[in-house]
């Protein structure tokens, strides 16, 4: 059954370590991270995209399929199902397809439109039981077609926003979406510092979590980081180990071309990547 993120991000915060919100794109992407997840006896979050959610025949069928795949493989660890970056209108649709937890991202909008919209959202969601991420300053990089070029965020603005009585707050602290540039400065500490001095209680989201180093990671969560995406670098190693496949012409063996035995290795990869990544944040046996 799918829980709201709200209770597991307390208690990380609580703890000092974060939960892992894994973007999800089809079955397999899924599969994997669950059975990680409760593998490591792990809370988990599921990310999904408004162009994930598309291409996965929309929100309802997301829906049906996690909550299928949690009966069907028996987990028993808290999963969290997450639109990532969503407007407001497809806030409004996931939370009627029966998400769990939900990102309206107004960082594009200016400060006051950002919380008007915001503080509709978190009187829906708050009588509904389910979790709300928002968001100020843009985070760099390509999400969607969304194009930010690493801002940080206001932390007086955050405040604002963390008032309203959101459940997370993500915050532009330097990070960027996809691939790191190698003229990337890194991750602005002061102002994370910053917004966790304005926002106390409240859990930080770190987005853009793959290739940022680990110490750093580390770091932003004494901070008060207590999620933390991941999407590219699951990506990359699928592509990566898919790749490597072909290329050893193990298609073209006996009935290699089965996309079950194909996607294999992929899945294996993103399994070692979640696994990584868990240990990383150290939300392995807080479930």
């Amino acid at each position: 059954m799918l829980v709201s993120a709200k209770e597991m991000l307390q208690k990380a915060k609580a703890g000092h370590y974060a939960v892992g919100q894994f973007n999800i794109n089809n079955l397999e992407w899924t599969k994997a991270i669950l059975l990680t997840a409760q593998e490591m006896n792990s809370p988990v979050i599921l990310g999904v995209s408004e162009g994930a959610g598309k291409y996965m025949c929309g929100y309802t069928t997301v829906v049906g399929m996690v909550n299928a795949m949690i009966y069907e493989l028996g987990i028993t660890v808290p999963v969290a199902l997450h639109l990532d970056h969503g407007s407001y209108e497809a806030a409004l649709k996931c939370i009627d397809a029966g998400f769990s937890s939900v990102m309206f991202d107004g960082s594009h909008y200016p400060i006051e439109e950002n919380i008007a919209k915001t503080r509709e959202l978190v009187a829906l969601t708050d009588r509904l039981g389910v979790s709300l991420e928002a968001e100020v300053g843009a985070i760099g990089g390509e999400e969607d077609g969304v194009v930010g070029g690493g801002e940080v965020a206001d932390p007086d603005e955050c405040k604002r926003i963390a008032d309203l009585g959101v459940t997370m707050l993500a915050a532009g602290i330097g990070n960027i979406h996809g691939k790191y540039p190698a003229n990337w400065k890194g991750l602005s500490f002061d102002t994370l510092a910053a917004i966790q001095e304005r926002t106390g209680e409240m859990p930080l989201v770190l987005h853009g979590g793959s290739g940022i180093p680990e110490e750093m990671v580390r770091k932003a969560i004494t901070l008060g980081v207590s999620k933390v995406n991941v999407n590219t670098e699951c990506q990359l190693a699928f592509a990566a180990a898919t790749r490597e496949y072909i290329e050893a012409g193990k298609d073209l063996e006996g009935k290699g071309f089965d996309p079950r035995k194909l996607l294999a290795p992929g899945v294996e990869v993103i399994k070692q990547t979640v696994r990584d990544k868990i240990t990383l944040f150290g939300s392995a046996d807080k479930a």
